[in-house]
């Protein structure tokens, strides 16, 4: 099944508050995708909501030149010291981009991912940045992802390769806004979030022997990946299973699973027996 299929067999969510899914019919579901890692903050941070308000009130959602282009670079360079970025408005821009600096990729194709390590053996100029993760050993050009479903697409580079891609594209100042303060919520939330500890699904993915009885499923930091990858009827079949165990799974094989910021006890037994 495709991926929208399989997202297709989600009731429709009439609300979404912090990790859980609200449906018709009065369903709740955990949601262990996350946008792909976009709403890892979870659904309703109250200080984006309220950064979207006051730019918002102020007039400035058409996309004008406006002094918040400088603000995201500042933010960005906290997560990336030393590096050069590039802004742009959406998915297509961004392979624009990369097409005209001499990258054959294009939207669907796979790009290294740190959540499926190792990625620095693929020798790829290019792969994802993830939070809460080792992202050292990467590669010269990155794509992170950020915590806001609508932020800008970003590429960071070393100075070196800037002049081989076109300048960034002008942006909202109500998108710019909500991505800066997205940035320093994640930067905030870095110590707490990257060391929640789940006695549960550690015992369910590791079977309490350590490192070395892992079968199913790699651990890292707050991301879990099916190790091998699932082919597109076994990962249907999956994401199903899970569906009707309260857990919405990512809809594509080669996302991985984002352990929420916060499960109750029951979800977190519900969880492990699903992943055992």
């Amino acid at each position: 099944m495709a991926e929208t299929d399989l997202l297709r067999l989600l009731p429709p969510v009439l609300r979404a508050r912090e990790f859980r899914l609200y449906t018709e019919g009065g369903h709740r579901f955990v949601d262990l995708w996350q946008h792909g890692g976009r709403t890892i903050l979870g659904h309703t941070p109250p200080n984006l909501l309220r950064e979207l308000k006051n730019t918002a009130n102020r007039g400035l959602m058409s996309p004008f030149p406006h002094p918040l282009e400088k603000r995201l670079a500042k933010a960005l360079s906290k997560l990336f010291p030393n590096k050069i970025f590039r802004i742009y408005t959406d998915d297509g821009s961004l392979y624009c981009a990369l097409e005209s600096a001499g990258f054959s990729l294009k939207p669907g194709d796979p790009i290294p991912d740190p959540a499926f390590p190792p990625v620095n053996e693929t020798g790829s100029a290019i792969s994802l940045w993830r939070p809460f993760l080792d992202n050292s050993a990467l590669s010269p050009l990155l794509i992170p992802i950020l915590p806001w479903s609508l932020s800008p697409r970003v590429l960071v580079m070393e100075e070196s390769l800037s002049p081989k891609f076109l300048p960034s594209d002008i942006i909202s100042p109500l998108i710019l806004a909500a991505a800066i303060r997205g940035i320093y919520d994640l930067i905030a939330a870095t110590p707490e979030r990257g060391s929640k500890v789940f006695p549960k699904i550690n015992k369910a993915v590791y079977g309490g022997g350590g490192e070395a009885s892992v079968k199913k499923w790699r651990w890292q930091g707050i991301y879990l990946t099916h190790d091998p990858v699932l082919d597109a009827a076994s990962y249907a079949d999956l994401f199903q299973r899970f569906l009707d165990g309260g857990f919405l799974l990512p809809p594509g094989a080669r996302d991985p699973l984002i352990l929420p910021g916060i499960m109750s006890p029951g979800e977190e037994a519900k969880l492990a027996e699903l992943l055992s």
